[in-house]
């Protein structure tokens, strides 16, 4: 008889993104054993890619800074922002428990965050903050992390300088600012120097930032409570004891075994960005499935969820939007490759740049946040008509600023332009003809553009407005951050593409992250977290971090409710007292 291998832990977790390890060092924190299953060959899924900030409102980080505020305001925001797909236990849960989770990690674990107090959230309506609902892991030296740095996903290339991650804030800020600021250039020029040591040492940046330092502060912690950590294994059936879940078959690596988990199974596989058969269904723009093009990791193919389903999970794909709309750029790659995506977060917002559909008419606030950039491009594209746009600049911009993957001065602008990517025409005429805009109607964009933004104005769609396109402008240009002239050639475009963070709509699931099935019942031993549970805030995007906050949380709640989950011989599974989740067992 053929026996299969066979591994025992009290809980496994598929997937091995923010969520998923969320989860899994809180229930090893707690004391039970866990193994964390992981497709690729590296861990970190979309969450080593991202920039690691957490929307977590009434975090203490903002109260030590005298920032407070009652649960009431951001209650209000999440009303304001969400409409009918508000969903008052989970909002009430994560600003309840997410300052809890912080406190936890932080305590317990090598997780340390600093604040982004100076972060707004998205919008104006009510309820709004300028500051104090942010927050990210703090820098991390990966050195640290021993062994285990090899098995960390890198940054996402086309975001760093050669493999040296940036982060939001006064990092970014002194390397645009390094050619006009003595005191900036020095900046660079030691994160430049120690970027050089590391490569030439190690192969790698060892001063991890971002959703990279996030990642790799929770490798450590699991690392350190006795996790099992497992690369190329992909969960590919749920194991069940009558409608309980109980397990897992795992494949990788030339073979199969099954790995039977007393407590429960957490899905934590990165929701379907690159499934283009569910694409298809849910994303109502390409019926195909196939004009999307999402700066998650190609791998994330929806795994989660189709195991989900497979014992009863509902899935859930009522939200206003199925996935974190993004516009990117497809970057060329050298001996010609697949192109790389770059996501368009920040550039849009600088001034001296618009977007423009074909017709050549501006059609958003570029500075607006990059859910609505997409929301308007959507509704602005005539049925049958390619979707995309086109950003374009002056050279002061490029230099200055950078434009997506093509980088300020000091880097060469030849480079971009020869593979492409950068389209470069002495006129604005030329620079319509060669990438097909209604030249007529670009001079006439471009020419009203210009007369208003001399004066720091915006009557089309008032950017610069609000705080959040300030936040992301240039605070040195004034009188408008976002605004300035496009005058002087050479002129520059980069085409713009729909594509996504990573999906929304996903597998129901409670305040416990337990799966839900068709008649809202919790199927027993299973729970979902991150991009596979349908995100909370419904398909729309009130603030950034709004992914990776519940995440964390959620992860964290999986792992204390399975924690209080006693199995019985029989098994049965039912709630037990549990110490307090500031005090592990």
């Amino acid at each position: 008889m053929n026996h299969k291998r066979m591994l025992e832990c009290d809980v496994l977790v598929l997937g091995s993104g923010a969520g998923g390890l969320s989860a899994a060092v809180t229930a090893a924190t707690y004391g039970l054993t866990v193994i964390v299953a992981e497709k690729e060959d590296v861990f970190g899924g979309t969450s080593a890619w991202s920039g690691g900030w957490m929307w977590i409102p009434r975090n203490s980080l903002a109260m030590r800074a005298g920032i407070r505020e009652e649960i009431d305001a951001p209650l209000t925001y999440l009303k304001s922002e969400l409409g009918a797909q508000f969903d008052a236990a989970k909002a009430n849960t994560l600003l309840e428990r997410g300052p809890e989770m912080l406190d936890f990690f932080e305590r317990h674990t090598s997780l340390r965050f600093i604040d982004g107090n100076r972060i707004p959230d998205f919008h104006t309506t009510p309820g709004a903050a300028t500051g104090g609902r942010s927050v990210c892991a703090m820098p991390f030296d990966a050195r640290k992390l021993g062994p285990l740095i090899d098995k960390l996903r890198e940054p996402l290339s086309v975001i760093t300088i050669k493999g040296m991650g940036i982060a939001a804030g006064q990092d970014i800020s002194h390397f645009y600012r390094a050619t006009r600021s003595p005191s900036s250039a020095l900046y660079v020029g030691r994160r430049l120097l120690a970027f050089a040591w590391h490569k030439l040492r190690y192969g790698r940046s060892m001063h991890l930032v971002n959703g990279n330092a996030l990642v790799a502060r929770l490798l450590k912690s699991a690392d350190n409570l006795g996790v099992h950590l497992r690369t190329h294994a992909r969960g590919v059936a749920l194991l069940r004891d009558g409608r309980r879940v109980t397990g897992a078959t795992v494949v990788g690596a030339g073979s199969e075994y099954e790995v039977h988990a007393r407590r429960g199974v957490v899905l934590a596989c990165g929701g379907y960005p690159h499934d283009v058969e569910r694409r298809s269904r849910t994303f109502a723009y390409t019926p195909s499935g196939l004009d999307h093009w999402s700066a998650a990791p190609c791998t994330n193919t929806g795994d989660g969820i189709r195991l989900g389903e497979s014992v009863g999970a509902r899935f859930n794909n009522t939200l206003d939007a199925p996935a974190a709309w993004t516009p990117v750029s497809l970057v060329p790659q050298r001996g010609g490759g697949a192109n790389v995506i770059f996501p368009h977060l920040i550039d849009r917002a600088k001034p001296g740049v618009i977007a423009v559909t074909r017709a050549g008419r501006r059609f958003v606030n570029e500075a607006d946040s990059y859910r609505d950039f997409i929301c308007a491009l959507l509704a602005a594209t005539r049925d049958g008509d390619e979707v995309c746009a086109w950003l374009i600049c002056d050279h002061r911009f490029q230099r200055r600023y950078g434009l997506g993957f093509s980088k300020p001065f000091p880097f060469p602008v030849r480079p971009y332009r020869r593979s492409g990517y950068l389209v470069q025409a002495a006129t604005l005429d030329e620079l319509a003809t060669k990438c097909d805009i209604d030249p007529q109607a670009l001079k006439s964009t471009v020419e009203t553009y210009n007369a208003h933004a001399r004066e720091g104005t915006d009557p089309l769609f008032h950017r610069g407005a609000t705080p959040y396109n300030r936040a992301l402008g240039d605070a040195e240009h004034q009188p408008n951050p976002c605004l300035a002239p496009i005058e002087k050639g050479p002129f520059y475009a980069v085409k713009l593409l729909p594509g996504s963070l990573g999906t929304f709509a996903g597998l129901a699931t409670d305040t416990d992250a337990r799966v839900l099935d068709e008649n809202n019942c919790a199927i027993p031993g299973l729970y979902a977290v991150g991009n596979d549970s349908a995100s909370m805030m419904g398909g729309f995007y009130p603030s950034g971090g709004i992914t990776l906050g519940p995440a964390m949380t959620f992860g964290y709640l999986a792992g204390v409710a399975l924690s209080k989950t006693k199995v019985t011989p029989q098994g049965d599974c039912t709630a037990e007292e549990h110490p307090s989740a500031h005090s592990p067992a």
